[in-house]
């Protein structure tokens, strides 16, 4: 069957496959044959989890999914996979202070992705003011990068994940989806593969944005970074006027979901 299919390269503009008792390395072979030639190749799904394995398949996936179903409800479990992560807006928020706190769990988000120097998530005490807090990617003198981690901070923070919701970052455990930015604002879903929580001593960055001031509680360690408009900054070494990037909103969160209501988090 996956002879047939291949031979049709280049001689039709689509091709519509529907898998029996094969799916990935047909399909790999299928989409790196057809997208070379210019041939849209459209997998038929009757199943989210399918749907969703054939649109990353080698990387990008398929060029679309035809749904096949006899229950008219159930193509909108098929919605989300529509949902395309758009560019978050990042601002310049002066630090007003930084001072070490008490011991507490911090969380250690490891990400199965590999993350670059600039990269990391939006986390924060307020869920209307998320910080971006670098991954472990850049060099230093005490220990090994991992950049496919984020030392994202503690267990009561926020932090953005895909379909612009948050979640605390308590709640987060293998297999979840989490959202990795830059600092140019460009995001992408990243699968979390395990999280650590482990008692730290504890700083707390004080920032404003000139009308209001947010806070965001990180391990006091010389590797923990936090990104700024130019590079990164260790929390150990930031001061009053540094300038760090922040994502800021208005309202509140309801169970991770954004709602226009007065809100004050302090």
């Amino acid at each position: 069957d996956q002879e047939k299919v291949l031979n049709l390269v280049g001689k039709k503009k689509t091709i519509i496959v529907e898998t029996s008792d094969w799916t990935i390395i047909p399909l790999e072979n299928m989409i790196a044959k057809f997208r070379a030639a210019g041939t849209e190749i459209l997998a038929i799904a009757s199943r989210k989890e399918e749907a969703e394995l054939y649109l990353t398949t080698m990387e990008k996936g398929v060029d679309g999914v035809v749904i096949e179903t006899e229950d008219p409800l159930a193509i909108g479990k098929f919605r989300d996979l529509l949902t395309v992560n758009e560019p978050v807006e990042l601002q310049e928020v002066e630090v007003v202070s930084v001072e070490p706190v008490e011991m507490g769990d911090r969380v250690c988000v490891d990400t199965c992705c590999l993350m670059k120097p600039g990269e990391g998530m939006l986390c924060g005490s307020y869920s209307n003011c998320l910080f971006l807090v670098q991954s472990e990617s850049e060099a230093n003198g005490y220990v090994a990068t991992r950049p496919f981690r984020v030392n994202a901070g503690a267990v009561h923070m926020y932090c953005m994940v895909p379909g612009g919701g948050t979640r605390y970052l308590s709640e987060i455990s293998a297999g979840d989806p989490v959202l990795v930015c830059d600092r140019k604002g460009n995001v992408r879903s990243a699968s979390v593969g395990r999280c650590k929580v482990e008692v730290r001593p504890l700083l707390i960055v004080t920032a404003t944005d000139g009308s209001k001031t947010y806070n965001i509680i990180l391990q006091n360690a010389e590797t923990i970074k936090v990104v700024t408009p130019k590079g990164s900054e260790s929390v150990t070494k930031l001061k009053k006027g540094d300038k760090i990037l922040a994502h800021l909103t208005t309202g509140g969160r309801h169970f991770g979901m954004k709602v226009e209501e007065t809100i004050t988090e302090k």
